[in-house]
């Protein structure tokens, strides 16, 4: 089992890591906050279920499946000339590799079974990038409504909050972070080298290769 999904068990821990670790300081925080302005403090139960913690999260997660959503639509038809991120100029070079095994069900049922599956990934990517969206902004608008109350101000209606900048703010400085990241990995890889990696061409490859 380890040898066949490390990658992903690996990956699954550090995420449920960082997300304990970001419950435990942001729960700290937000009770810091209230018991300044003379406020009860929230258990771990009332916590998750806070805008604070729910504004914090999806708002990160929103803009994670935004990037890797635009990147699988972009390196569909876009090309970048040596990046290991980046399919051949020439489609002449591209080698469709497709190993002995039970062909998935939706390319055997056909129609548009088939046609759906042929940008599941796509699909996947862009249904929970809105739910992301919705969460963090129905999050955003509660933090945004504590925040409010304990300075003694009226609440924001939902919508009011959702054409507001400041909802607007947390996204975009998520979002532009995010497509640098993706900038950095496509541009880097046409230099650097990272040996046994599957993101990297290899190490010999001259940098004009696109690809490994």
């Amino acid at each position: 089992m380890w040898k066949r999904n490390g990658l992903s068990l690996v990956l699954l821990a550090l995420m449920l890591l960082f997300l304990g670790g970001q419950v435990a300081a942001g729960l700290q925080v937000h009770n810091e906050e209230l018991l300044q302005h003379g406020r009860t403090p929230l258990d771990l139960w009332q916590y998750l279920h806070s805008g604070h913690f729910m504004s914090a999260t999806f708002e990160n997660w929103e803009s994670e499946f935004l990037q890797m959503g635009m990147y699988v639509l972009l390196t569909v038809s876009l090309r970048q000339r040596g990046s290991a991120e980046s399919r051949p100029i020439d489609p002449a070079q591209e080698h469709e590799r497709v190993e002995d095994g039970p062909t998935p069900w939706p390319v055997r049922r056909g129609g548009v079974w088939k046609a759906l599956y042929g940008h599941s990934l796509a699909i996947a990517f862009g249904l929970m990038f809105l739910l992301s969206f919705i969460l963090h902004a129905i999050g955003s608008w509660r933090s945004q409504c504590v925040e409010q109350q304990l300075q003694g101000l009226p609440a924001p209606g939902f919508l009011e909050h959702v054409l507001g900048s400041t909802f607007w703010f947390e996204s975009m400085q998520n979002w532009q972070s995010e497509f640098l990241a993706v900038l950095s990995l496509v541009v880097l890889t046409i230099f650097l080298r990272q040996k046994d990696s599957p993101q990297s061409k290899p190490v010999q490859a001259p940098h004009s290769q696109t690809g490994d």
